[in-house]
C-alpha cells in the first residue's frame, strides 16, 4: 500500500442526502433550515445537524454574500496569467498571498502547467487596469511574464452534484 500524504485530508463519503443538501445550498445559501429540510424530504432536526456535519467536515467551507464588482464602481473585469521566474518558485505561498491582499484581487489561483498563476481582478477602468499589470505585476522581481485576457461577461455554471 503506498505511503498516504498526511497533508490531505481524507474525501468525506456523501449520500444521496448530503448531495440534495449541497445541491440546494449551492443555488441559495440564505435557503432556510425549514425550507432546506423540505427540498431534501428531511426532518428539519435531521437537516440541521447533516449541516453542521458537512461544515465539520470541510465540505462546506463557508457562506458569504457575493458582490457584483460593478455595484461598487469596478466595470472592468479581467483574467491575468501569471508566470514565475524558476527561482522565484521556492517560495510560491508568500508570492500568492502578495495576490491575495491587492485590492483589486477577486480570486487566486494556483495552476498547475506552463503558469503559476490565475488572478480575476476587477478595476475600475482600462487605466486602472494597466497600471495594476504594467505598474505593478510585471515590476515584481518574480513575475517572469503575464497575460492578461478581458471578461465581457460570465454565468453560474450547473451545480449539480
Amino acid at each position: 500500500m503506498p505511503a498516504s500524504d498526511s497533508s490531505i485530508p481524507p474525501t468525506p463519503v456523501l449520500d444521496a442526502v448530503d448531495r440534495a443538501l449541497l445541491s440546494e445550498l449551492s443555488r441559495n445559501g440564505r435557503i432556510s433550515n425549514t425550507e432546506l429540510a423540505a427540498k431534501a424530504g428531511i426532518a428539519e432536526s435531521t437537516c440541521l445537524k447533516r449541516v453542521r456535519a458537512l461544515q465539520a467536515n470541510g465540505v462546506i467551507v463557508g457562506f458569504h454574500a457575493e458582490i457584483s464588482p460593478a455595484a461598487l464602481g469596478l466595470h472592468l473585469e479581467a483574467l491575468i496569467t501569471i508566470r514565475l521566474h524558476a527561482h522565484a518558485r521556492g517560495d510560491l505561498r508568500r508570492f500568492q498571498a502578495y495576490l491575495e491582499q491587492l485590492a483589486a484581487t477577486q480570486r487566486v489561483y494556483f495552476l498547475a502547467g506552463d503558469r503559476d498563476f490565475l488572478v480575476h481582478v476587477a478595476v475600475h477602468d482600462a487605466a486602472a487596469l494597466r497600471e495594476l499589470v504594467s505598474d505593478t505585476l510585471s515590476l515584481r522581481p518574480e513575475v517572469a511574464s503575464t497575460s492578461t485576457s478581458l471578461i465581457f461577461a460570465q454565468a453560474a455554471g450547473p451545480r449539480g452534484l
